[in-house]
């Protein structure tokens, strides 16, 4: 009897008053989280007509695809204007993960990134030199770069016809990779056993071919 009391709080507590379905964080959502994941993450409640914040949602169906802007808490109406198009989160310089990939970032010196010319968006060929027995072998191929950091800068032209640079170029690159989950194993033991470098390689560059090379191979 006293749960079913207790239960019924709630409803007679809006007895005679306006309900409206709204959504409630039932547990902490990440900044980011796509809307269908946050589905699993939210509880529909009802709540007084003048409880309801602006902007809460009741459904999640017109934010499809969208991401959350910010950390959510417990007990939180889900609001319309904490959801957003995925590319709003992106720094200037980077690109969307592709979904179901990891980012994992490389601090790699400016000779093994082509010079520091690649730039967000393009895919790049990785390989890995190792010692005993030494060899190399081109291990990932058409790996997407979300962001780099401390690249080249491209030159910019001046009013006086001076070429000058956004930034003096570094000595080294962080280079952040999408990867999947075995590629980035892959990845993180090169660079922690090996030497790690990055050729451009665009849609259209040749896959085939490619074998681990040895000493022997030089010959």
């Amino acid at each position: 009897m006293l749960t079913g009391y207790v239960s019924g709080a709630d409803e007679r507590a809006l007895a005679g008053v306006e309900a409206t379905s709204v959504l409630v964080v039932a547990q902490p959502v990440a900044k980011g989280t796509p809307a269908e994941v946050l589905a699993g993450l939210v509880t529909e409640e009802k709540y007084p007509a003048m409880a309801v914040a602006p902007g809460a949602l009741a459904s999640l169906d017109d934010v499809a695809g969208m991401v959350t802007t910010t950390d959510l808490q417990p007990g939180e109406q889900v609001l319309a204007s904490r959801l957003a198009d995925p590319g709003s989160l992106l720094t200037p310089g980077e690109v969307a993960l592709p979904s179901g990939m990891q980012r994992v970032t490389l601090e790699l010196d400016r000779q093994r990134v082509v010079g520091g010319l690649l730039s967000a968006g393009d895919t790049v060929g990785v390989f890995v030199s190792l010692t005993d027995p030494d060899r190399t072998h081109l291990f990932l191929q058409k790996v997407l770069i979300v962001r780099i950091q401390g690249a080249t800068a491209v030159p910019d032209t001046t009013d006086e016809g001076a070429v000058s640079t956004a930034q003096a170029p570094r000595e080294s690159v962080m280079v952040t990779f999408a990867v999947s989950a075995p590629d980035a194993e892959k990845l993180v033991f090169a660079a922690e056993h090996g030497d790690v470098w990055l050729s451009h390689e665009p849609a259209d560059a040749s896959t085939g071919g490619t074998r681990v090379v040895t000493e022997e191979d030089l010959a």
